[in-house]
């Protein structure tokens, strides 16, 4: 049916009339408690079952589920996977509406005698196929649960000042892990200690047939545990010096602060193949999904050996102290992201280091992903138009955006090239100071206060340049700014060339380039583009050769130089290109249509590394020197 504007614009003003508006949050206790039962036991179908119950008094009522999300930067709650959604009241069902204008929000009419709402739905936790970072995850032998995703609360109450008591029914004889505290356990019921409705969404829970805990400081006084749920036994087998670092991990993270802000510390890591690897942070935990192989296969240990590293970093930068733009009286107020360059930046450089000082990573381990990192930022072409402070700005718009083209949309280009710019002032302070300070006293003085506290404590881009100044008198301000809002064809960061070291490229893979996250053949700095193993074209770099032979990504190489495609032929196909002066001939489906393309290139494989300046001090091996 199709409406005149006039009657468009009448029954819009109608609808926001015929709903209320969310009340404003109030900093003040919520009056009773809320209770909240999730039933866990039919993971293996991925349905989860939940009861909630909130005290109320009669009259307009408005619950808001959890849309921005702490850690994601963006309004990801995934509300569209809530269904089933049942409200009563003494035995009576009480209608509801969603809010017109914003879907997260629910308003209803609690009628007089009704002191408690009963609300029963399911969440249908996302497939295999469709699971992103927010995602529930289950398998049938384990399951991740991010609280968030299975309640409503009081939208008329900052999140920290509404109490919640949460119970979770495993299927038998499962084990779990959380940094939530029980209260008692029945069978396979857990009941947690009530908590704030914040601390019960920062305080994901893990389970599984297939579970192992590890004690990672048991010399110490402030506990700390690796809880592991796999899909196999086989996948729990942890080496002796394996357990070493990740102990090492929690005494370089101390060492490095000078103060821990969680009471205890959980590491909560799912090991399978079924389940999206991703990281997110919490203050006394982290929610670890990492390949089924990660402990079993070195390669795989190798190149995701820091995500675990990183989001412990966070329970001090991005937990403890966070951007004043970042923190938010509840999980429904927008989030403004300009901040995330400190936020992840520094988090992912601190993440390598202290992998390298835990000994996860060797020292040259350590290079070469800094290798990766600084060739995959030299090589943005769109930092023509889009500058690294716009790319934080930007992120809750290009999260949800397609990955291809990568190198020109930039995307989340804070975290890597936050690297590079964390990198950058930590050279600045050891040349100006003559090797007397480092970032590492920034990150003391900026985190290493109430010890033991994770109630957050907010800053900004003037709290950061104040700091860095009490740490090395320096026009920081300037310093930043100029790396933050560059737009040209330079990388604006020179961390690398500062610390005694250069990038070169050449023709042979380093460990970590020979275990890629994604399977397939990576000619990014040669040919310009990726391929999945079957030949598929997965990114193209622009401007690149590939590029301007007409190449995107989707597009299928089937033949090189007259023969079938395969990853060997076609580097072969490169390398032979570097001495005969002959174009590259490639075979290329594009959908149902095949067309033979030429590239002009002659330059040979190219694989990043970084050699040694000997006309300069070795700055990167007093940076990953674990600390004594």
């Amino acid at each position: 049916m199709r409406l005149s504007l006039l009657a468009s614009v009448l029954l819009s003003v109608v609808a926001q009339l015929a709903c209320a508006e969310a009340p404003a949050s109030l900093d003040q206790p919520y009056p009773g408690q809320l209770s909240l039962a999730v039933d866990l036991s039919h993971a293996a179908t991925k349905v989860f079952h939940v009861k909630e119950t909130i005290p109320v008094q009669a009259g307009a009522f408005s619950l808001y589920y959890p849309k921005w999300i702490p850690g994601d930067h963006a309004a990801t709650g995934p509300i569209a996977d809530v269904a089933g959604l049942m409200i009563t009241g003494n035995g009576q069902k009480i209608a509801w509406n969603r809010d017109p204008s914003d879907m997260y929000l629910l308003h209803l009419h609690v009628p007089e005698g009704v002191s408690q709402l009963n609300l029963a739905f399911q969440l249908l936790s996302p497939g295999e196929d469709d699971v992103g970072l927010d995602g529930a995850s289950a398998t049938p032998k384990l399951v991740a649960l991010e609280f968030n995703q299975v309640a409503f609360y009081p939208a008329a109450n900052y999140v920290r000042q509404i109490q919640i008591q949460p119970t979770v029914t495993l299927p038998v004889d499962w084990q779990f892990g959380s940094a939530l505290e029980v209260q008692q356990q029945s069978a396979n019921t857990v009941t947690f200690k009530p908590v704030s409705f914040e601390n019960l969404v920062d305080s994901p829970l893990v389970a599984g047939a297939y579970f192992k805990r590890i004690d990672l400081d048991p010399n110490g006084q402030v506990p700390a545990h690796l809880d592991i749920v796999a899909d196999s036994q086989d996948n729990l087998k942890l080496s002796d010096k394996q357990i070493e670092r990740q102990r090492a991990v929690v005494v370089q993270g101390n060492k490095l602060f000078g103060a821990h802000h969680y009471q205890h510390y959980d590491f909560l890591t799912v090991l399978s193949a079924h389940v999206e690897d991703s990281g997110l942070e919490h203050s006394q935990s982290s929610d670890n999904r990492l390949p089924a192989d990660f402990f079993t296969d070195d390669t795989v240990y190798l190149r995701d050996g820091d995500l675990m590293t990183h989001e412990y970093v966070h329970s001090w930068n991005g937990k403890f102290r966070r951007p004043a733009d970042l923190w938010i009286p509840n999980f429904n107020v927008p989030m403004q992201d300009d901040l995330l360059w400190v936020y992840e930046g520094l988090t992912e450089y601190y993440g390598q280091v202290l992998s390298a000082r835990a000994g996860i990573w060797s020292p040259e381990q350590f290079r070469d992903s800094l290798a990766d990192t600084t060739a995959d930022m030299s090589h943005r072409a769109g930092r023509q138009s889009l500058s690294l402070q716009n790319s934080a700005t930007g992120w809750p718009l290009v999260l949800s955006a397609g990955r291809t083209w990568a190198d020109w949309r930039r995307g989340g280009d804070f975290y890597p090239e936050g690297i590079l710019l964390w990198l950058d002032v930590d050279t600045q302070i050891r040349t100006l100071s003559q090797g007397k300070r480092s970032l590492d006293d920034f990150a003391r003085a900026f985190y290493g206060m109430d010890n033991g506290s994770y109630v957050t404590r907010t800053y900004t881009f003037d709290d950061v340049v104040a700091t860095l100044n009490q740490v090395q008198a320096n026009d920081w301000a300037q310093f930043l700014r100029s790396r933050l809002d560059y737009t040209g064809t330079e990388l604006p960061e020179h961390g690398v060339e500062h610390s005694g070291w250069k990038l070169v490229y050449d023709d042979q893979p380093s460990p970590l380039d020979k275990a890629p996250h994604h399977p397939g053949l990576n000619l990014s700095y040669s040919l310009g583009l990726s391929l999945n193993e079957k030949g598929s074209i997965r990114d193209v770099s622009w401007g690149g050769p590939a590029f301007n032979a007409g190449l995107a990504p989707g597009m299928t190489l089937s033949a090189v130089n007259g023969k079938a495609y395969s990853a060997d032929v076609l580097k072969d196909a490169v390398t032979q290109a570097e001495s005969n002066h002959e174009p590259i001939e490639l075979l290329v489906q594009n959908d149902e249509y095949f067309s033979t393309v030429k590239i002009d290139y002659h330059e040979g494989l190219k694989y990043p590394h970084l050699v040694r300046n000997e006309t300069q001090p070795d700055l990167l091996a007093g940076i990953v020197a674990a600390r004594k």
